[in-house]
């Protein structure tokens, strides 16, 4: 299903005549200048030509010793929307480069991210902040300093509230931050906001709430509130999703879940089996892979392993597949399920 995309419609001035640029190294100079003018025409023009300027990756250093990223700072707080919304975009740009990224943290400007991902805030600068987020925490420090800075609780909240382009964008997000802290995640409900979000008219939703779910299972107490929460039947019908990144996704939290006897159980009563034998043959590697890490768990159970010995030819049959990680993982379930003691 194609979402519908949030877009800034920009006063007429702004865009066709913009900021003049100076000459070379004085570029950068005056547009951080201007960026501020009192005069409102002149931040706009200023930003959005600064925006256009910074995609250009030889600019980015230049424009950080230049100090532009706390005039950009100031501009957070404008009251105009679409400095607010071009700044902001300005700092997805910065973000994709690790100079942008230090600058970012060692601007703090985190704390001014704060009031920009509330929903009073317009789609747009939302949409852009989170954005910024989210390109920062690929890296290990910014996801870091998005966790240490409280924004777990935070982006639970939008994950549940955000219109769908937004939320696919904070999912991401929490997916990074998830493998630093799952606790502040469980804490905050995000177990039953996953398990919610698998039955998602979008598949891009349910793929990354399945990962998130993945995220928390690799605490203890997260595989307690997959049991909790019926996440387990959710999941199990997600092996049958249209969408081959939703059964990978749906497949990988279930072998997270499954190294409990509790978690094994509950798949084997959900139905699991039969979709996951074919889910074996599987034209994703990805998925087969992930399949076969389930099937393991679940034959490491007496009736697991009494149902799959009667399919083994299915499991064997891709021990010299064309994928090694796939052979290698068939050969390991076969393993198991012919275990005698």
């Amino acid at each position: 299903m194609a979402l519908a995309r949030i877009s800034l419609e920009p006063p007429p001035h702004i865009d066709p005549t913009k900021a003049t640029l100076a000459y070379g190294r004085l570029a950068i100079k005056r547009l951080n200048r201007e960026l501020h003018d009192a005069v409102l025409l002149t931040r706009q023009r200023a930003v959005k030509a600064l925006c256009d300027y910074l995609h250009d990756h030889e600019h980015i250093a230049e424009a950080i010793n230049e100090d532009v990223v706390t005039s950009l700072n100031v501009l957070l707080k404008d009251s105009d929307v679409p400095c607010r919304a071009y700044a902001t975009e300005c700092f997805v740009v910065l973000c994709q480069h690790e100079l942008g990224r230090v600058a970012f943290l060692d601007h703090n400007i985190l704390q001014s991210f704060l009031n920009l991902i509330k929903l009073s805030e317009v789609d747009i600068v939302r949409l852009n902040a989170q954005k910024a987020i989210e390109v920062l925490t690929t890296s290990p420090a910014g996801a870091l300093a998005v966790v240490e800075n409280g924004y777990i609780p935070l982006l639970i909240n939008c994950a549940r509230d955000e219109v769908d382009e937004i939320k696919i964008v904070v999912l991401d997000t929490l997916n990074h931050c998830l493998s630093f802290d799952t606790g502040k995640g469980l804490e905050s409900g995000g177990m039953p906001l996953f398990t919610q979000l698998l039955s998602h008219e979008s598949p891009e939703v349910r793929a990354r709430a399945a990962q998130n779910i993945l995220r928390l299972s690799v605490n203890p107490t997260g595989k307690q509130g997959a049991l909790e929460n019926e996440t387990i039947p959710a999941l199990v019908e997600l092996l049958k999703d249209n969408s081959e990144t939703v059964r990978a996704s749906a497949a990988g939290a279930l072998a997270f879940i499954c190294t409990t006897n509790h978690g094994r159980y509950t798949t084997l009563n959900a139905g699991a089996i039969p979709h996951l034998l074919h889910l074996v043959d599987d034209e994703n590697s990805r998925v087969r892979v992930n399949a076969l890490k389930v099937i393991t768990c679940l034959s490491e159970t007496p009736e697991g392993r009494r149902i799959l010995l009667d399919h083994l030819n299915t499991i064997t049959s891709h021990d010299k597949d064309v994928n090694a990680a796939v052979a290698k993982h068939a050969k390991i379930a076969a393993s198991v399920i012919t275990w005698k003691p």
